[in-house]
């Protein structure tokens, strides 16, 4: 059986606080949109993160080690301009949509660094990142063609 070492705990947990930030995002967006379509899309992207981030805790307390338990600053940080910029965007959806896309790739990028690492990671543990990573690559795309409509 693997071991996690420090720098792997310390991976997962970085993912781990990128989704708890991500489902706060996610449902701040929710409020922030006058669709009723993204609306739901975000009220399920929000959910589906939360699902992400327990399945990390699950993984990361499976080899003996501590899940963070919340965000980030930064992330509300993000989360305090994505307000603002809805408040003063004269296309509020449009604005979000960008956001979104933005936050999805900065995602991506941050689960391709961790599968990618030189850490070995048990084959459950990548397994299950590459179906985080490939879910949020698929709303991605998703996300890109509804703000193409908007």
């Amino acid at each position: 059986m693997y071991s996690y070492t420090q720098e792997v705990a310390s991976q997962l947990n970085g993912l781990l606080m990128k989704n708890y930030d991500a489902e706060k995002g996610y449902q701040t967006a929710a409020e922030n949109v006058n669709s009723d379509v993204l609306t739901s899309l975000f009220e399920r992207k929000a959910e589906e993160r939360k699902k992400f981030g327990n399945e990390l805790k699950k993984e990361i307390r499976m080899f003996g080690q501590m899940p963070q338990d919340n965000g980030s600053n930064l992330g509300t940080i993000h989360r305090a301009w994505m307000d603002t910029k809805a408040f003063f965007s004269l296309d509020n959806d449009k604005s979000i949509l960008e956001e979104a896309i933005r936050g999805e790739k900065a995602a991506i990028n941050e689960y391709n660094e961790v599968i990618d690492s030189k850490e070995h990671l048990p084959e459950t543990t990548a397994k299950m990142l590459r179906s985080h990573r490939n879910t949020i690559l698929d709303d991605t795309i998703l996300i890109k063609k509804l703000e193409e409509i908007k």
